[in-house]
């Protein structure tokens, strides 16, 4: 992944933006939200796509997921939102094949410049590749890369890039050990 500058990121959103934003807000309220039973998995895909969601009919959406813009989520085969993740996707957030985001963790794909007066908003996209497994509770900050069969461990809190089929976990995130299939 190439380097992201606070300065080539920055961001306001348009008119067009917040009226989407409102109209799903009461979609998720009314045709989202209520659909709890696990019959009604395509029934939420089918809600997201309406909104320009990229996703996958195999992936796995939670009713309690939070998503902050359908638009700029993507999601391949079999990705998982679990109970209560906070997709906070102002920046785009791709979720690979077979990537599961466990209950409660938080995906935040922007910031502001603390080095600007203006404290302007940027916009960094966050990309969880296949086979990876972010644990509970676990914090993925902007611009961040989780590597293909990786496992961030539950309440991590992940600033930079994490390496393909290696294991994470602490605050701030530091390489515990590689990550071994054995069977």
């Amino acid at each position: 992944m190439e380097e992201l500058s606070k300065t080539s990121t920055r961001h306001k959103f348009s008119k067009k933006n917040k009226i989407l934003r409102v109209v799903w807000s009461i979609t998720y309220i009314f045709l989202f939200r209520p659909f709890t039973l696990r019959i009604f998995k395509k029934w939420r895909v089918l809600v997201l796509k309406c909104f320009g969601a990229d996703i996958s009919w195999t992936a796995m959406i939670n009713s309690s997921t939070k998503i902050w813009a359908p638009w700029n989520l993507k999601m391949h085969d079999y990705a998982c939102l679990g109970p209560k993740v906070d997709c906070y996707n102002q920046g785009k957030i791709t979720i690979g094949k077979n990537a599961t985001i466990s209950q409660k963790s938080y995906l935040c794909a922007s910031s502001h410049d603390y080095t600007s007066k203006k404290h302007e908003l940027y916009l960094a996209p966050i990309y969880i590749e296949e086979n990876s497994w972010v644990a509970a509770e676990s914090f993925i900050g902007p611009g961040v890369t989780i590597g293909q069969g990786s496992v961030v461990g539950a309440r991590a809190a992940v600033f930079k890039n994490v390496e393909a089929w290696t294991i994470v976990g602490g605050n701030p995130a530091k390489f515990i050990k590689k990550r071994e299939i054995l069977n």
